[in-house]
């Protein structure tokens, strides 16, 4: 497999591993969009939140708080960004993966989130509900 984070979990690439157990391994992003930039990544080999199955993603999501707390501990950052990005823009690597992004005063990290609430409609909010009831 041609995947950079599979040769990482491999231990084909190095890294610099903050956490890992049977089946995660957090590492820091090489990008270090903020300084302790981390991404926590599923030993197994899955493309995205699509392609997972609820007993990994329980695995993946429960080390979460857990290694937001340390980043809490060791940075003392005002804040943190989760991320995740799947099938969309920015995603780069296909493999699911999870950002977690301290935040500090005058960082420049930026998340844009549009609102369009002035445009919707008590129907459409309705329509969207409906919608994705009929699919879980």
């Amino acid at each position: 497999m041609n995947c950079i984070f599979c040769k990482i979990i491999d231990g084909q690439i190095p890294s610099y591993k903050v956490y890992e157990d049977e089946n995660i391994l957090a590492f820091l992003d090489i990008s270090q969009l903020t300084r302790g930039h981390t991404l926590i990544v599923p030993k197994k080999h899955v493309k995205n939140i699509f392609d997972m199955d609820q007993n990994l993603a329980s695995k993946v999501f429960e080390s979460v708080p857990t290694i937001a707390r340390a980043l809490k501990k060791a940075f003392k950052p005002i804040g943190l960004n989760v991320v995740n990005n799947n099938q969309a823009p920015h995603q780069t690597v296909d493999h699911f993966h999870i950002h977690l992004i301290p935040r500090y005063e005058g960082d420049d990290f930026k998340m844009v989130f549009a609102n369009h609430q002035d445009d919707l409609k008590e129907e459409d909010y309705l329509e969207v509900v409906k919608k994705i009831k009929e699919n879980l």
